[in-house]
């Protein structure tokens, strides 16, 4: 009888202690993140979300660490699964902790991202940080797992493991040339990313034309880049394309671009009116940056006279929208005031010379 009430104590001790656990882990884990939130809203940086990355791995940590803490004061369970029980234990808390490390890897790019606005009008460092910190974020969460996964190894304590590990690090340097040999445009992508990272040739956010397609830079990954075309279509292209083929980079050293439009008049329009009417047009826009306006005579036919007006914007979406502004009031204002100016066909009729006979009806 007292063995029973005795086991029943322990139960119930067991019990209490888990439930101690799960009061004090989210007690913790409440105060704590309470009052990250607090210094982060008195701070520069309001809004941003720490419990969406941090909560749950810290959540579980905590709670991993409580159990492995209580383990030894629970009298019920066997030394044998007991000493079991930890063990597990600590291979649990080694997988959680790299999972709060990837997690603290996702928060440190969101603070960098937040700290430089891609949004904003002058943007090529905040372009640059982009593109640099998701390369460096790919890197620091392979290192983690192969950290994590060493640790693991390590944890498990078995000497045939530490064995098989020692080995393959030690084939590690073959493995590679091996696998670098079967996958040779995987591991051009893999370099031409880290090229791309260092010498920046592309950034997130810039305006590209590939393949005669115009977009933006949406996402590089490790392998690919995701390039957003103007008509929402998504054009995938392996990054080593941009290592070893020419293309077009509007926003290569800065947002702003300067466009042009054609118009193809008479030879008798005079072109001061039309060049006063330009800058007109361009100083009442606000797709204008007010650098460049201008219009000249860029070539003749034997038809028509080619003017070019010269505009210049804070970025390709915006010049794109001057120039056609520019091409619908330029030609309105043609067709007002000089509408015999506009493109036409002259032909001249002469008298037959004389003998010749006359072309049949």
């Amino acid at each position: 009888m007292a063995f029973i009430v005795s086991n029943i104590h322990d139960w119930l001790l067991g019990i209490f202690l888990f439930c101690i656990v799960i009061v004090f882990g989210n007690g913790i884990h409440f105060f704590l993140f309470r009052l990250m939130r607090r210094k982060q809203n008195a701070g520069r940086a309001p809004g941003l979300n720490i419990h969406k990355y941090l909560a749950k791995p810290a959540r579980a940590i905590l709670l991993a660490i409580g159990l492995l803490i209580i383990l030894p004061a629970i009298g019920v369970i066997p030394a044998g699964l007991r000493g079991k029980l930890e063990h597990y234990l600590w291979i649990l808390i080694v997988l959680l902790l790299g999972w709060l490390a990837i997690s603290a890897v996702y928060l440190f790019e969101a603070v960098v991202q937040r700290r430089f606005d891609i949004t904003q009008a002058n943007n090529l460092r905040a372009r640059q940080i982009h593109t640099q910190i998701q390369f460096f974020r790919r890197m620091l969460i392979a290192l983690v797992v192969v950290l994590d996964a060493a640790a693991l190894l390590w944890s498990l304590q078995n000497p045939q493991l530490w064995k098989f590990g020692t080995g393959l690090l030690a084939s590690a340097g073959l493995a590679s040339l091996v696998l670098a040999t079967a996958a040779k445009s995987t591991a051009s992508n893999l370099l031409a990313g880290m090229q791309i990272a260092l010498t920046e040739p592309i950034r997130i956010d810039d305006v590209v034309v590939i393949a005669g397609e115009w977009g933006r830079i949406a996402e590089i990954t490790s392998t690919y880049v995701v390039v957003k075309i103007w008509d929402q279509r998504t054009l995938i292209v392996p990054l080593s394309y941009f290592i070893e083929q020419p293309f077009t980079n509007w926003t290569r050293s800065g947002a702003d671009i300067m466009g042009t439009a054609f118009l193809y008049v008479d030879y008798s329009i005079p072109v001061e009116p039309l060049r006063n009417e330009l800058q007109r047009i361009v100083k009442q826009s606000p797709l204008w940056d007010g650098r460049v306006c201008g219009l000249q005579v860029t070539n003749l036919s034997e038809r028509t006279m080619e003017l070019r007006c010269l505009m210049s914007s804070a970025d390709s979406g915006k010049n794109f929208d001057l120039r056609c502004e520019v091409r619908e009031k330029m030609i309105e204002f043609v067709r007002a005031h000089y509408p015999h100016a506009l493109p036409t066909l002259r032909m001249e009729l002469r008298d037959r010379a004389p003998g010749m006979a006359a072309l049949p009806a």
